[in-house]
């Protein structure tokens, strides 16, 4: 009679009571995991974003400390400069006195492809001085 129970206890599967709630509990446990996920995901783009428009503001700037050595006197101030991808960038030059000029180079995504960086969509200002070198 023993044997019999032990065989037949064997042999018998899960209620359906017993998979519907062990089915729920899964769901339960999974659900936050997934939402910490995605979550962590969308950090991770926005961070990497943020650091490509940092380094694109950072060459442009470069850029301009490198060509003020010898052209001083240009101005570098361009609005809406199509970078790379969707990146856009706005250079403000502005003359402090005869020997310094203050820089400002800002940065961002052109999340409504409209080649506009419009304020809510800049990622990264960067600002310098630059300074005459000498006399030409």
């Amino acid at each position: 009679m023993r044997r019999k129970l032990k065989v037949k206890k064997l042999l018998s599967g899960l209620t359906l009571t017993e998979v519907i709630v062990a089915s729920s509990l899964l769901v339960i446990g999974i659900v936050p995991i997934l939402k910490g996920l995605t979550s962590a995901n969308l950090g991770t783009a926005i961070i990497e974003q943020k650091s490509r428009s940092l380094f694109l503001a950072q060459a442009r700037l470069d850029e301009i400390k490198a060509r003020s050595v010898y052209n001083y006197s240009q101005s570098y101030s361009q609005t809406n400069l199509s970078l790379e991808g969707s990146y856009l960038c706005s250079v403000t030059d502005t003359s402090v006195n005869s020997n310094l000029r203050k820089i400002v180079v800002q940065v961002g995504f052109d999340y409504n492809s409209n080649d506009v960086l419009d304020s809510d969509e800049i990622d990264v200002t960067l600002a310098t001085y630059i300074a005459k070198r000498w006399d030409s």
